[in-house]
C-alpha cells in the first residue's frame, strides 16, 4: 500500500489515517454519494424492517455451511495439516491488489487446496479504486492464473472504511463494475460477491443494493462483525445477531441487484492481551474462553436463521484473533477444538427447529445420528446431545 495508506502486519489491516487534511477532503468530494446513501437507506430501510416478519427461512444444510480464512503469511506449510484435523472444507484465500508481484506465490499456496472449495477475497487498495485499467489488468491476471482453480471471488472489502481505501459507496460500485464487466466479456462461469459492507451500517449495504448502475452480485457478502457489542445474543439499536441478518436478507430479497444468497465472509472477536496483534482496542477483547464460547454460539446463531449459506471464521491463524497463535510455534486455543467439534456435530445437519426461552437458547437438527440437540445460555457454552429419532 502507498502512503498515507499502510498495512498494519500484526493485525491483517490497513492502519489507520492519521492525514485528518486528506479525510476531510475527500469525504466533501463524495459528498454526492453520501447524500444519495443517506436518501436510500431513509427510504429501503424501514420497507426492509416490515417485510422481515413475512419472509420465510430458506433451506441451509451443515455441509456447505462452514468456513474458514487462511493466510500465505501465515504457517503456510503447516495450515493443510491443521484444515485436514479441522475438517472444514471451505476456505477464504486473500489477495491482495497491491501485491501483485507474489501473484504466482498466492496461485501455488491455493493450489495445495484444490480438494477443497476455495474463494478468493481481491483486497483492494487507493491505487487501484483510481485506476479502472490497472484494476482490469491484475484481476484479469488473477482469473486467468486459478482459471479451472476458483470460480468464486469477493471483490473488494471492508467498503465503508477509509483506510481501506473506499470514500463512498460509489466509488465502491464502480471499482465492482470492472470485475462485472470482466465476468460478462470473458469469465461467465465466476461467482462474484459483493458488497462486503463491515459491521451493521445497512445504510451502506442498501446504497450498494438500490442504485441505477448496469452491475449485479451473485450473492451478497457481509463482514458482519458484532465484537463491540460482547456476546453474539446482545442487541445493537434493538437488533441481536439474528436481528441483523433477518434485515439484511430483507434488504437482499427486494433488490433485484443481486442473487438470495447472504454470505458471511468474516468475522471473529479480537483477544485480550494479544496487543499489537489485536485488530481493535484492549476494551473490545475477550479471553479466550469467551472467544470460543462466542464463536460456536455466532454459527449456531446464524445457522438457526436459515438465512446465512456460509459463515467465514477470520481466521485460522493469528495471534491476535485466530484459532491458532503462532507467536512462539503452533499453539491451538480451546476455540480450535471447540470449532473441530461444532463441525463433527453440524456438518451433515438439517435445521429443524429454533427457540429462545429468556436465557435459553435451543437448536435442533436431524443428523444421521439422530436428532441433534445443542442448548446453551449467555453465561455457558452450547452443549450437544442426540434423541432418537422415530
Amino acid at each position: 500500500m502507498k502512503e498515507p495508506f499502510a498495512w498494519d502486519t500484526y493485525s491483517d489491516q490497513p492502519a489507520i489515517i492519521h492525514d485528518k487534511a486528506l479525510k476531510r477532503q475527500m469525504r466533501t468530494s463524495a459528498l454526492p454519494s453520501l447524500i444519495k446513501t443517506f436518501l436510500i437507506a431513509l427510504l429501503m430501510l424501514p420497507i426492509a424492517f416490515l417485510v422481515t416478519f413475512l419472509l420465510p427461512r430458506k433451506k441451509i444444510r451443515g455441509d456447505n455451511f462452514f468456513g474458514m480464512g487462511v493466510n500465505l503469511d501465515k504457517e503456510p506449510n503447516t495450515t493443510p495439516y491443521l484444515l485436514d484435523e479441522l475438517n472444514v472444507q471451505k476456505l477464504l484465500i486473500r489477495i491482495p491488489l497491491w501485491e501483485m508481484e507474489r501473484l504466482d506465490e498466492y496461485i501455488a499456496f491455493i493450489k495445495t487446496f484444490t480438494h477443497k472449495e476455495v474463494t478468493v477475497a481481491i483486497l483492494q487498495d487507493r491505487e487501484h479504486i483510481t485506476s479502472p485499467t490497472l484494476t482490469r489488468d491484475h484481476l484479469t491476471q488473477i482469473f486467468e492464473a486459478l482459471d479451472g482453480v476458483c470460480d468464486s471471488y469477493i471483490i473488494g472489502s471492508t467498503i465503508n472504511r477509509a483506510k481501506w481505501g473506499f470514500f463512498s459507496v460509489n466509488e465502491y460500485l464502480d471499482f465492482y463494475a470492472v470485475a462485472y464487466a470482466l465476468k460478462k466479456e470473458r469469465f461467465p462461469h465466476l461467482k462474484l460477491i459483493g458488497s462486503n459492507v463491515i459491521d451493521f451500517e445497512l445504510h451502506f449495504t442498501a446504497h450498494t443494493l438500490f442504485h441505477l448502475k448496469n452491475i449485479r452480485f451473485d450473492a451478497l457478502g457481509s463482514l458482519l462483525y458484532v465484537d463491540r457489542r460482547g456476546a453474539p445474543e446482545n442487541s445493537q439499536l434493538g437488533f441481536n445477531l439474528l436481528g441483523k441478518i433477518n434485515l439484511i436478507d430483507a434488504l437482499i430479497r427486494l433488490s433485484s441487484k443481486t442473487s438470495n444468497e447472504l454470505i458471511i465472509t468474516e468475522t471473529n472477536w479480537p483477544i485480550k492481551n494479544t496487543a499489537p496483534y489485536a485488530p481493535t482496542s484492549e476494551h473490545e477483547c475477550v479471553s479466550e474462553e469467551d472467544y470460543a464460547s462466542f464463536m460456536v454460539r455466532y454459527h449456531l446463531l446464524a445457522f438457526a436463521s436459515q438465512k446465512v449459506s456460509c459463515v467465514y471464521w477470520h481466521q485460522l491463524i493469528a495471534p491476535g484473533y485466530g484459532l491458532i497463535d503462532n507467536r512462539e510455534g503452533i499453539r491451538k486455543r480451546s476455540a480450535f477444538e471447540a470449532y473441530k467439534t461444532m463441525l463433527s456435530h453440524l456438518s451433515d445437519a438439517k435445521f429443524i427447529r429454533y427457540t429462545q426461552k429468556g436465557d435459553e437458547y435451543l437448536l435442533i437438527c436431524s443428523t444421521p445420528r439422530g436428532h441433534l440437540h445443542i442448548n446453551w445460555t449467555r453465561s455457558s457454552a452450547p452443549i450437544y446431545s442426540y434423541k432418537a429419532t422415530a
